[in-house]
């Protein structure tokens, strides 16, 4: 991907990890897009920074997507980049008839939702210069966290539909395809801004955009905080991080 000059869709983009992103790659000399569920959060950002560009836009829901692709081919046809960002973290538990529900709203948001996106705006992108889809998991997708199960198995299924999708797309349509994996990062999901084992926004964007910038043909994002999840299959010590993991 490259440093600037994109035009740049980031879903999930009102707060947290998307409006970090957001705020950093318009800094950096591109044009930026963010888009969510509430008007009045994307009209506070935009007012707050000057240049940046909104669209109400909830991943849930099949028509507002197709609103959103069909509004942007119109506002931005030079749209290069999509980030699927947006997603939720919440407690779940198995023996609760409740925790159905949860898990269900974890499928239509975390993997339905980025499954869509995809698929609606990839037409826009094919052929585009430089094109790029970059889907946000997590390093929960190889070892997950027990009392948000529905939340790991959906990041896992991101995973695994950024591997199948970059290789589809690399017979000839030009779009290069990236996974950010983040460890939990200070930010609202699952009440995380004040956890002190979170890495701190900040630091995490500093780092994801240097491995970018160092690498634009990257295909993982995984900073290094990460890594301990990322390689725990591959290095032997699943069991260990998954037994860790299940004590908080």
């Amino acid at each position: 991907m490259k440093a600037t000059g994109n035009t740049i869709l980031i879903t999930g983009g009102t707060s947290g990890i998307g409006l970090g992103l957001a705020l950093r790659l318009r800094e950096a000399g591109n044009s930026v897009i963010v888009a969510g569920r509430r008007k009045n959060l994307l009209d506070e950002i935009t007012a707050a920074h000057p240049g940046i560009d909104a669209i109400v836009l909830d991943v849930e829901d099949p028509d507002s997507i197709a609103r959103a692709r069909d509004t942007l081919a119109v506002s931005h046809p030079d749209l290069n980049v999509l980030i699927n960002n947006a997603g939720i973290m919440l407690q779940e538990g198995v023996l609760d008839p409740a925790g159905l529900e949860t898990a269900e709203k974890h499928v239509m948001v975390n993997l339905l939702g980025t499954i869509r996106m995809t698929y609606a705006f990839l037409p826009q992108l094919v052929g585009t210069q430089d094109a790029v889809v970059m889907n946000v998991t997590s390093s929960l997708a190889f070892v997950p966290f027990p009392s948000t199960p529905t939340y790991s198995a959906t990041k896992a299924a991101l995973h695994s539909f950024s591997q199948s999708l970059r290789i589809q797309l690399a017979a000839g349509s030009g779009i290069q395809v990236i996974e950010i994996i983040p460890p939990n990062v200070r930010t609202t999901l699952l009440g995380q801004q004040d956890d002190d084992q979170a890495m701190p926004l900040d630091e995490f964007l500093d780092e994801t955009l240097e491995l970018l910038a160092d690498n634009p043909d990257a295909t993982e994002l995984v900073v290094e905080r990460a890594r301990y999840l990322r390689n725990a299959e591959a290095n032997g010590s699943h069991q260990d991080v998954l037994a860790m993991l299940s004590n908080f």
